[in-house]
């Protein structure tokens, strides 16, 4: 009797199969640089508009005590207060316009690799860009109740009157971001294998969607787990990174802010590159085990 293979077990087949083709994952990084380079760009301008609108000093960020954490919370609670309603200003225009631009760049952008990965499957841009929508639209919503619950925490432990509970604040922040993160990963699952349904089969964005989630549990279970685990992978990675980061704090003294700047920077660059490596992984896993689930139907 031939042992059920699980979803992980392939995946350093996977890695390694991806890792053989440099220009698909030079061609994955592009695409999703080409949204990610001047959406930070505008970002910053943004950020620089602002602080000339209200300049730290005048916002009162000199007066932050680092050496008090308990009246700091306080004073960045403030801070921010400032910063809010010019913030909120900027984002009513910026996430619409981002959120277009992602759609469109990352269907094309997916069609362009999952042909490349796939010769025989068609090439369908305008449904991967509905099916990115979609994704995109869950992911807005799961970050809208993880900063909600955010804004709970803080309401009911960071107060303007009395001591700040930072302590109980730090274990809800770290408590919801996980649980949030877990969440993401159990429930996204059915819109990152909905294009692979839809080439494959030869459905319509919104058939697929449905289709991707009477997969059947043998199947499903195999891309939930899948997902976890690419979920642990970048959790794993954003330490990494912020290890990678801190480093060189030790030897600041002789490296000066310059030179940490060029290490958090490379850092950053790294968890990038990394995480759309994995992200190809991903794909090419969900890939494969919708082969073997064709062959065994």
């Amino acid at each position: 009797m031939t042992t059920p293979l699980r979803g992980t077990q392939s995946l350093v087949g996977q890695m390694g199969w991806v890792t053989d083709r440099p220009q698909l994952i030079a061609l994955e990084v592009a695409w999703r640089w080409l949204f990610g380079i001047p959406f930070l760009a505008v970002c910053w301008m943004q950020a620089q508009q602002i602080l000339v609108a209200l300049p730290l000093e005048t916002a009162g960020f000199n007066e932050i005590d680092p050496q008090n954490p308990w009246v700091a919370a306080v004073q960045l609670t403030h801070l921010w207060g400032a910063y809010q309603p010019l913030v909120a200003s900027a984002l009513r225009w910026l996430l619409p316009l981002a959120a277009v631009a992602w759609v469109i760049v990352s269907g094309l952008g997916r069609s362009v690799v999952l042909k490349r990965m796939e010769p025989e499957l068609g090439f369908r841009p305008v449904s991967m860009i509905a099916l990115q929508a979609a994704w995109l639209g869950l992911m807005a919503l799961t970050v809208w109740g993880w900063l909600s619950s955010l804004g709970w925490v803080a309401a009911t432990h960071i107060r303007t009157v009395g001591e700040p509970d930072l302590v109980g604040y730090s274990i809800w922040v770290i408590f919801l971001s996980l649980g949030f993160f877990t969440a993401w990963a159990l429930v996204s699952w059915p819109l990152l294998i909905a294009p692979v349904t839809m080439l494959f089969e030869d459905r319509s964005a919104g058939s697929a969607m449905a289709r991707s989630l009477r997969l059947g549990k043998a199947f499903t279970g195999k891309l939930v787990e899948i997902n976890l685990v690419m979920g642990i992978v970048t959790l794993a990675l954003i330490v990494l990174a912020m290890v990678l980061s801190a480093a060189p704090l030790p030897f600041s003294d002789e490296l000066g802010p310059e030179a940490l700047h060029w290490v958090s920077g490379l850092a950053a660059v790294f968890f990038c590159v990394a995480s759309d490596y994995f992200q190809l992984v991903r794909l090419k896993g969900f890939v494969e085990f919708w082969k073997m689930f064709r062959a065994a139907c």
